[in-house]
């Protein structure tokens, strides 16, 4: 499959899909290990490729104010233009199409079939992977789902150049986007990439007033100063708005990072933190005993959405999305 987003010059492909920019050799392929160089076009060697097919609850994405409650099919394929040293799901992520046996093929008609017939199905997440390396299937994917009156979700690093980003934007309903710290330092020698570029989709995402919330992974010794936190809490207030969503993850070994798991402590005062500046704060891979599970209406604090591992309750919450106490409007898509 040919890719978008691309020129070549004396046999050289330079790929304009995520700010990387890679120049690739014939024969090569860029960064994320599945966009190649074919005799100076660029070929997508994931299209319709699927590494993982499962159907989540939308809260796993994490998603908690789209949809809360609903499932949605999600998929994956190989590689990423991050090389994140914690990666949690290095397995697919940190290979390319050699590297992951076997993966499955699906047409667009097939994987949008799939999701159609499923009771109660909200939709599509594109997942598991950077589905901005699969660029072309997901907008393929995205909009013959859109003609079935299905959702689509992307979770993404954030990497993309905005005019990609732009054009997908008709097609994607809702997106979580991991914002892994809020220093460059970080990005370059944790992730292989820049902080720059993810803060511009954020601005992008806000300024088409798309639903999206943010999630950031606690790696004790790498992104866990308060100064810097308050930092990030700040530009996101400034920038995005106080109604913005956080997810604050608890991080643990994986892949080529060996420290110990995020202490609970520390989850629990970032989520402090975050909650004087942010309406919706929420944390991840902690047990339920924790704070940062259930939604409160801002208005009169009823819990509007209750989470456990077991259930999600949405019994507070109107059809239109209103905390049924006081009526006051949530940002929150039913």
């Amino acid at each position: 499959m040919q890719a978008s987003f691309f020129s070549s010059k004396n046999g050289k492909v330079h790929c304009h899909l995520c700010p990387h920019h890679c120049l690739i050799k014939d024969g090569q392929t860029g960064i994320c290990q599945v966009r190649r160089n074919v005799h100076g076009t660029l070929q997508v060697e994931t299209y319709g490729r699927l590494a993982a097919v499962h159907l989540d609850p939308i809260e796993k994405k994490p998603l908690y104010h789209f949809h809360p409650g609903k499932s949605i099919l999600s998929f994956g394929s190989v590689g990423c233009n991050m090389k994140c040293k914690f990666c949690q799901n290095c397995d697919i992520s940190q290979v390319g199409v050699n590297g992951f046996v076997p993966l499955e093929e699906y047409s667009v008609d097939r994987i949008v079939e799939v999701a159609h017939s499923i009771k109660d199905n909200i939709g599509i997440a594109f997942t598991y992977n950077e589905p901005t390396i699969f660029y072309e299937f997901m907008v393929d994917v995205s909009q013959a789902s859109h003609l079935l009156g299905l959702k689509n979700v992307m979770v993404t690093n954030g990497y993309i150049e905005s005019e990609p980003l732009k054009n997908l934007l008709p097609f994607i309903d809702a997106f979580n986007v991991d914002l892994k710290a809020f220093n460059d330092t970080f990005y370059r020698k944790i992730t292989h990439s820049h902080l720059e570029p993810v803060k511009q989709t954020l601005i992008l995402l806000r300024d088409a007033n798309k639903h999206f919330e943010i999630t950031n992974l606690i790696i004790p010794g790498h992104n866990d100063s308060i100064e810097e936190f308050n930092v990030m809490i700040d530009w996101i207030h400034k920038k995005l708005g106080k109604q913005t969503i956080l997810h604050l993850s608890k991080y643990f070994p994986r892949y080529q990072l060996s420290k110990p798991a995020t202490p609970d402590f520390v989850l629990q005062r970032f989520y402090e933190i975050a909650k004087k500046k942010l309406d919706y704060v929420y944390l991840g891979n902690v047990d339920d005993q924790m704070p940062g599970h259930h939604t409160e209406c801002r208005n009169c604090h009823t819990i509007l959405i209750k989470r456990t591992k077991k259930k999600v309750n949405t019994s507070n919450l109107t059809r239109e999305g209103n905390c049924v106490n006081c009526g006051s409007k949530e940002i929150i898509v039913v």
